[in-house]
């Protein structure tokens, strides 16, 4: 079986079809949501948050993405695999972010990397694709610069913003990216951005009109309770229903319920 190609996605787009991407981390969810028929996997700097408990992306390391890359490509064999490149690895030069992302297609196993910034990150996004390499954009809230935008907050929202977004994402475009994330835009913006571009748009709180939507597997479903945005919509409850299960599991050890000789190897 064959990964999707970006001309495969971008196909979907053109034609209306709405791609389903959904960021992951491990060879077991990738392999489960391989099976559910989603499009494409963000192996996302969110892992920071998601897996190692920090409270933003901006500890996490090219190694970092990398492993967590390899383990997705492992547990999956059709969806399109999207590397984030975390902060650090290609701001400094144009020939620091071509290595970065070189690295992480070749050590992390996926099709293409994703890099966050409009205009400012346009010079390395042209860089990498005339050297081979497919970049998604990422603009509106971009989580590395959460210390610069003092906090995670809508983005775009006066006309000066709205239309610095704009020119990012034209920039992006013009330098070669195959499709950019929007994240936490007002929908009416998502809209201008979509209809602008040529290449495909895809959501995290930017409304329903963009050609795709992204979502953490861990929030969709119901993982943390207390992680409630208003762009999440919670597909299933898990959390009480794996604590539940543990602290079941918890009772029958203690109680010397389990194992029973069922479980017990002859």
């Amino acid at each position: 079986m064959r990964r999707l190609t970006i001309s495969q996605l971008q196909r979907k787009a053109l034609k209306g079809d709405k791609i389903v991407m959904v960021t992951s981390y491990d060879a077991t969810f990738a392999r489960l949501v391989e099976e559910a028929g989603v499009d494409a996997i963000l192996i996302g700097d969110s892992l920071g948050m998601v897996i190692q408990g920090h409270d933003h992306t901006i500890p996490v390391t090219l190694e970092d993405v990398i492993y967590h890359s390899r383990a997705v490509a492992r547990g999956c064999h059709r969806p399109h695999l999207v590397g984030d490149l975390p902060f650090g690895s290609y701001q400094v030069s144009v020939e620091e972010a071509l290595a970065s992302a070189a690295r992480l297609m070749k050590e992390g196993g996926v099709q293409s990397v994703k890099l966050e910034g409009g205009e400012r990150s346009a010079t390395a996004v042209r860089r990498m694709t005339e050297a081979g390499i497919p970049v998604m954009g990422h603009i509106g809230l971009t989580p590395q610069s959460v210390h610069q935008l003092s906090g995670y907050k809508v983005q775009g929202r006066t006309g000066a913003a709205a239309e610095q977004l704009l020119r990012d994402a034209v920039a992006l475009e013009e330098a070669g990216c195959y499709a950019l994330v929007l994240e936490s835009i007002p929908a009416s913006l998502a809209v201008q951005v979509t209809q602008r571009l040529s290449v495909p748009t895809i959501g995290i709180g930017a409304g329903p009109d963009c050609g795709g939507q992204v979502l953490v597997i861990q929030d969709l479903l119901g993982l943390d309770n207390e992680f409630n945005p208003r762009f999440l919509k919670k597909y299933a409850h898990l959390h009480d229903a794996i604590v539940g299960a543990v602290r079941d599991y918890g009772a029958e050890v203690r109680s010397g319920a389990f194992p029973s000789t069922e479980h017990a190897l002859p």
